[in-house]
């Protein structure tokens, strides 16, 4: 089992930035892939970012490539979001996820375990 919970969403204006946390519990943490996806009320969840079990391979969504940065710190179970350049249209809840053994990475059905999310709010 593991349980992950986030924190550091916000209120922030078009153009800031924001750094997103998700605390894992486990002793596992870095044998498990780790995404963030998020979710607009009404809508599917999206694809928004995955690291790799070491760190070394990071993947994006067009939407937030070169904006957005995705990390891990196996030490302290932590993975991290940082967001800048932010646009309304990524205002969302933002969850992170974690797989053991995923066939890509890009799909919800691909993460084993999910956090609450924490809400991300944009303005114009």
């Amino acid at each position: 089992q593991m349980q992950l919970v986030e924190s550091g969403g916000a209120l922030v204006q078009a153009e800031g930035s924001l750094r997103l946390s998700c605390a894992a519990s486990g002793r596992t943490f870095g044998s498990y892939v780790m995404g963030w996806f998020r979710q607009v009320p009404g809508m599917e969840r999206e694809f928004v970012a995955a690291i790799s079990w070491g760190g070394d391979k990071a993947y994006y969504a067009d939407s937030v490539k070169g904006r957005f940065t995705i990390s891990r710190d196996n030490a302290k179970n932590t993975v991290y979001l940082q967001m800048s350049s932010l646009k309304p249209e990524d205002t969302a809840v933002y969850c992170c996820a974690a797989g053991r053994a995923p066939d890509s990475v890009i799909y919800d059905t691909d993460y084993d375990y999910w956090g609450q999310g924490t809400q991300v709010t944009v303005s114009s």
